[in-house]
């Protein structure tokens, strides 16, 4: 790659980023992370799922010769990305076992012949002796490795193919690499760079804080019911991911919603691959379907308007359920990450540690791990504070957006109920249950308890003062603090951690559980809804967008959100644009989607009645979309071959562009789309590959009659302009009559 300078670097990094997906600027440190990598350094990024990680690859990739080299872990997902790049006029493809002999070499060489932006592969795909002396003989730009933190044994979701990708480094030293991840811990992270030889490369970590998610922990009662009166209230008719420990318990919840009236479909390991394709393609391409899944579904997941991600059992680890809630609210509007949990997930999961083969050093530090979750459930403070924390990131100020803030907990000291309760453990012989403790601490006289002598014990009803929930609780958070240990068959016993607290040398402050009374739940509801997405005076522009995307999706079988994302229909329902320059302002709304779906748009804002808000301010993204689109319009006007004076002298509008005669464009688009077709059948190409719809587009807008001035339009590289550029003038000439 030519060195460019930084300036020029990021000027053509923000005309990409606008013109492909119509964003106005970058944010937090993806132009730091774009101009690094762009200029042929490596990277090492951290950046919260949904914080645009995408971004910082696929511009660099656009911005170098040759094509980028994607690493990504799960094939199912390949498909949905490369369409959405297409959407947007990139040109992309994948190889993987999905497809056939003949597609198969179709992308091999569309890669050899350098007219691929980006390609995504599996790293089982990429370690084949044969796709990496493809990858020898290609024009490659860089290497984006994405989910890094599989690399890692110490990572929560550990790939044995990803460790084997130091063979990039060693076979293509001198091309650029970064690994990106949501998640590292220090040993993770120190891994990723040795793996992947990134020792002195930059490393950009960005806040992880998601402020859109509201964070919410609750004691589990009836949890499939707890779980239908929360989706319910506040998330009716909405996407999300219900995950369940067992893949039992995963089919029991799909089939218990969906009788319930939420439709609702199971995903796991154990079911074939043509049911899991088709549970994923569903929540994918349908609007308001819930999934109840483990953990094997969600790694790569880039539907931006899943609601709310609710957790049934215990996740194993803080990793883990931050990946996992972070799949909610990807588009930045508001979501929710919804928890039960109860004393048997304490001990199911700390068993499930205890009894596994994993080395003693990796069982410590997964203690460690998931020692530090138990403290996030129990806490009393801000749920947020606690979970940035965990990352290393200090939030100064409770965030006023999780259970805990919205509702504080009252706290109590419970030294001397927390010694009742250890004691009953330990004259009961450190063997029994929890339902059995609690029996003795309450002076139930059950068969049981009569049978054994436990009626004679000191302990034997000291704890009648309380209910069988709050002994419940007490025993739970003794648990989840250490000082209780659950054996293979659930019996509690205490741990050396007691010994202070017996001895009266420790304090033991817990929160209490109580119910909130319904009208503070009502309250806190209604709260939740009101500032919810959208406003109510455009609720009913923003469905009939949500109802054209749906069946324009279905039309190109492709996601609704590949086409727009709810942040981006948000912004049209609030703004009403009444015109193709107004539509472009608007967040999320590139030149390939306003060529394709502009006048679409535009009549369903007319249908609905929505008339422009000419008025209203601009919203501080739209004030900087239009700052920037006007500070590209004039650079592009400067790169242009005539450099005549704007029309209407100094004082003109920045954002005024000639536009040619509506007539004469669509002639010379036809006249494009043919020749496109007449490429395509002597090349035996496919038409992204040929030419992109951006590209065509641009084509028909500068009506170029010159070799000379198709230089500098989007997608008209030296090689295409070599291959197709005599013919694309031709045809531009003879559609607009010599």
């Amino acid at each position: 790659m030519t060195a460019v300078s930084p300036t020029n670097l990021d000027t053509r990094a923000l005309d990409i980023l606008h013109r492909v997906w119509g964003y106005g600027a970058f944010r937090g440190v993806q132009a730091d992370i774009v101009r690094t990598v762009a200029a042929g350094g490596n990277a090492l990024v951290l950046m919260p799922t949904g914080g645009g990680k995408s971004l910082c690859y696929q511009v660099p990739s656009l911005l170098r010769d040759g094509t980028g080299i994607v690493v990504s872990p799960l094939i199912a997902l390949m498909k949905d990305q490369v369409d959405a790049l297409r959407e947007n006029g990139v040109r992309a493809a994948y190889l993987n076992s999905t497809l056939s002999l003949p597609e198969v070499r179709e992308v091999e060489e569309a890669l050899l012949a350098g007219e691929l932006d980006l390609l995504y592969v599996a790293p089982e795909r990429l370690l084949l002796p044969r796709t990496l002396d493809l990858l020898e003989r290609a024009p490659v730009a860089l290497f984006a490795i994405d989910e890094a933190h599989c690399v890692s044994q110490w990572g929560h979701d550990f790939r044995p193919e990803y460790g084997q990708l130091g063979v990039l480094p060693e076979r293509f030293p001198h091309l650029p690499r970064v690994a990106l991840t949501a998640t590292a811990d220090d040993r993770t992270r120190a891994d990723i760079l040795n793996v992947l030889h990134l020792h002195g490369a930059p490393q950009f970590v960005s806040s992880f804080d998601r402020p859109n998610i509201q964070y919410r922990v609750a004691n589990k009662e009836a949890p499939k019911s707890q779980l239908l009166d929360f989706i319910r209230g506040e998330h009716a008719g909405d996407a999300g991911i219900v995950y369940c420990l067992s893949r039992k318990s995963v089919e029991d919840t799909a089939r218990w919603l969906t009788a319930q009236g939420v439709e609702a479909v199971p995903y796991h390991a154990g079911l074939s691959p043509r049911e899991r394709n088709t549970a994923q393609e569903r929540f994918l391409n349908e609007e308001g379907l819930v999934v109840a899944a483990t953990v094997a579904f969600g790694m790569g997941i880039d539907k931006p308007n899943v609601r709310f991600v609710a957790h049934l059992d215990l996740p194993k680890s803080m990793e883990g359920y931050y990946q996992e809630t972070g799949r909610a609210g990807r588009d930045g509007l508001p979501s929710t990450a919804w928890m039960v949990y109860g004393l048997a997930d304490v001990v199911n999961v700390r068993r499930m540690l205890a009894q596994s083969d994993a080395p003693e050093e990796v069982k410590r530090v997964e203690a460690g791990k998931l020692d530090a979750l138990l403290t996030y459930c129990e806490t009393a403070a801000c749920r947020r504070q606690v979970l940035l924390a965990y990352f290393g990131e200090e939030l100064r100020e409770p965030c006023g957006n999780c259970d805990t803030c919205l509702n504080p907990p009252r706290v109590h000291d419970a030294t001397r109920e927390a010694q009742m309760a250890l004691s009953a453990v330990i004259r009961t012989g450190n063997r029994f249950g929890a339902a059995h403790v609690t029996d003795v601490l309450l002076g139930r006289e059950t068969e049981r308890v009569l049978a054994l002598g436990h009626h004679q014990l000191p302990t034997f009803g000291v704890g009648a003062g309380h209910d069988e929930k709050f002994w419940r609780g007490i025993l739970r958070q003794l648990t989840s603090l250490g000082h209780l240990t659950a054996g293979e068959h659930h019996g509690l016993s205490a741990t050396g951690r007691a010994r202070p607290l017996l001895k009266g040398e420790a304090e033991f402050r817990v929160r209490e559980d109580s119910l909130l009374p319904r009208e503070t739940v009502k309250r806190r509801e209604r709260t939740s809804r009101a500032s919810g997405a959208v406003a109510e005076a455009d609720r009913g522009l923003f469905e009939a967008l949500r109802a054209w995307r749906l069946g324009r999706a279905k039309e190109l079988a492709v996601p609704p959100y590949v086409i727009f994302s709810d942040a981006t229909l948000k912004g049209i329902a609030e703004t009403r644009p009444g015109s193709h320059a107004a539509l472009g302002l608007v967040s999320g709304v590139g030149q390939r989607k306003l060529t394709d779906y502009g006048d679409e748009v535009l009549q369903v804002v007319r249908d609905q009645g929505g008339e422009p808000r000419a008025g209203a301010p601009l919203t501080d993204a739209q004030r900087g979309t239009a700052a920037n689109l006007a500070v590209l319009n004039v650079l592009r006007a400067g790169r242009a071959a005539s450099a005549s004076p704007a029309p209407g002298g100094p004082g003109a509008p920045l954002l005024s562009v000639s536009v040619p005669e509506p007539a004469r464009q669509e002639a010379v688009t036809e006249a494009l789309r043919a020749l496109r077709q007449e490429l395509c059948r002597e090349t035996g190409h496919s038409p992204f590959v040929v030419l992109p719809n951006a590209t065509l587009a641009a084509l028909a807008e500068r009506q170029p009659r010159t070799l000379e001035e198709l230089r500098g339009l989007p997608g008209m590289g030296e090689k295409r302009i070599e291959a197709y550029g005599r013919r694309v003038v031709e045809a531009v000439s003879a559609a607009l009559g010599g």
